[in-house]
């Protein structure tokens, strides 16, 4: 069985959450701080009149912060109904997987990037990690 997946970039890996779950990709917004928020929590952004968490996925995920000239681009997800957008690098394309190409996350990830990938995808231009969205957008 087939699945999509939306992919993008952090820190030069490519991950994928399941197409089903995104609502848009877009450049990223201009951010309003939430004072005492978790780490992670970017701020909230104004999408065509909803305001919407961001979350920054390299803060989460134990990553170095973007470069200061660096740009991110904004995946906007569903959870629990509610449209969350995660920060990343780059927005790539929509992917096709099969079944027989996954495989439980990698011993060689980090505790906390393994905590939130469901697992790995070997494909022919290397690795797609899939993305728990919901564990990865849990404050």
């Amino acid at each position: 069985m087939s699945r999509q997946f939306a992919t993008f970039t952090l820190d030069g890996a490519r991950y994928g959450v399941d197409v089903l779950r995104v609502q848009e990709a877009l450049r990223a917004h201009t951010r309003t701080p939430v004072p005492l928020a978790p780490k992670g929590i970017a701020g909230l952004v104004n999408l065509r009149g909803q305001v919407v968490m961001t979350i920054d996925l390299r803060s989460r995920l134990g990553l170095a912060p973007l470069p200061g000239d660096a740009e991110p681009m904004m995946v906007v997800v569903q959870v629990d109904g509610e449209p969350i957008s995660l920060l990343v690098d780059e927005i790539g394309d929509v992917t096709d997987v099969e079944e027989g190409q996954f495989e439980t996350p990698p011993d060689t990830l980090p505790t906390a990037l393994r905590e939130v990938i469901l697992g790995a995808y070997k494909l022919d231009r290397g690795l797609l990690l899939a993305l728990d969205v919901d564990r990865a957008t849990a404050a």
